[in-house]
C-alpha cells in the first residue's frame, strides 16, 4: 500500500468517495440527500465578484466558502449569497445550515443573519479561534 497526496480532486477518487459516501448511509439506514452547490454573484459585464459554495448532506447544508472580491465588500452581496443558499435549500428535507469562520473572518456577520454560535475552539492567537454556526432552516 502507498498512500499520495492528490492536489486536485479526480473523477476516480470523487467517485470513490461518492460511492463510499452513499453505500455507507444506506448500511445505517439515512438518506444521504448528498449535493455540492456553488453560487456566484457577477456584475454586469460578467465578472464573478463573490461565491458560496458548500455540500448537502443527510440533513444539513454546509457552508463551505463565502468569498467576495475586496472591491465589493459591504453591499450585502455577502447576504444575499448567504440568502441564496437557505432559500435554496428550504423545504427539500434539510432542517439547518451549519458553518465555520475564523476570529478574523466573519463571525459577527453571521450572527447579525441569525445563526446561533454552537462553540468556539480557542487559538492562542484569536484570530484563528474556530467559530461554529447553526441556523434553522
Amino acid at each position: 500500500m502507498k498512500i499520495i497526496k492528490k492536489s486536485e480532486a479526480e473523477n476516480k477518487v470523487g467517485d470513490f468517495i461518492n460511492e463510499a459516501f452513499a453505500d455507507y448511509a444506506v448500511t445505517n439506514n439515512v438518506e444521504l440527500n448528498y449535493e455540492e452547490y456553488w453560487f456566484v454573484a457577477e456584475d454586469d459585464s460578467g465578472e464573478i465578484i463573490g461565491t458560496i459554495t458548500g455540500n448537502a448532506y443527510y440533513n444539513e447544508v454546509h457552508i463551505g466558502d463565502l468569498i467576495i472580491d475586496k472591491n465589493y465588500r459591504g453591499q450585502n452581496i455577502g447576504t444575499k449569497l448567504v440568502r441564496t443558499v437557505e432559500e435554496n435549500y428550504k423545504n427539500k428535507g434539510f432542517d439547518k445550515i451549519t458553518l465555520t469562520t475564523f476570529g478574523f473572518q466573519a463571525p459577527d456577520f453571521y450572527k447579525k443573519l441569525g445563526y446561533s454560535l454552537e462553540f468556539i475552539r480557542e487559538d492562542k492567537n484569536p484570530k484563528l479561534s474556530k467559530y461554529f454556526y447553526c441556523k434553522a432552516l
